[in-house]
């Protein structure tokens, strides 16, 4: 029983690495790039949103193109909603804090630890879904018999992008 509890150790380290030290003076140069990188992931989650999503809204809408004024409208509403929400945050919260620290702050820990929750798998999906399209993108320039290995493909994208994140 104890090799079974070995070889899952081993493959969640292999999956999700080895645990960090928090009283490691390295690890603090890498928690500040945190910040930096969270920057580039909330633009490609809205990159990822403004470049898919109206097509697959208007794919949605299928004979029914009359619809999209109200999906336009609800997209602007949206926005605004959202930018008025951040305006708040940062005003409460001006030294910073995402949906965890502020639902945390302002609601209670478990709802803090369900939006962090949510926001992993919103960045889970967003990067997923990146992949699909970008797949979906290179093999548009090849012949329609390759179409097959999209998954294929897919796994390989994945990987590389694994090995670059274990690279130190």
């Amino acid at each position: 029983m104890q090799d079974i509890g070995t070889y899952i150790k081993k493959l969640r380290i292999s999956i999700i690495g080895e645990p960090r030290n928090p009283l490691d003076s390295k690890i603090f140069h890498k928690i500040s790039l945190i910040a930096l990188f969270a920057w580039v992931g909330l633009g490609s989650d809205a990159m990822s949103s403004s470049s898919y999503g109206p097509q697959e809204a208007y794919l949605a809408l299928g004979g029914h193109i009359y619809l999209a004024i109200f999906v336009a409208i609800s997209i602007v509403l949206t926005i605004f909603v959202i930018s008025t929400s951040y305006s708040q945050i940062v005003e409460l919260f001006p030294t910073g804090g995402g949906g965890y620290l502020v639902a945390s702050k302002l609601l209670s820990p478990s709802l803090g630890m369900l939006s962090g929750c949510a926001l992993l798998i919103d960045y889970v999906l967003t990067i997923s879904i990146s992949i699909a399209s970008g797949v979906d993108a290179v093999l548009s320039f090849l012949p329609t018999s390759w179409q097959m290995i999209k998954l294929e493909f897919a796994f390989f994208v994945i990987l590389i992008l694994r090995i670059c994140n274990r690279i130190k």
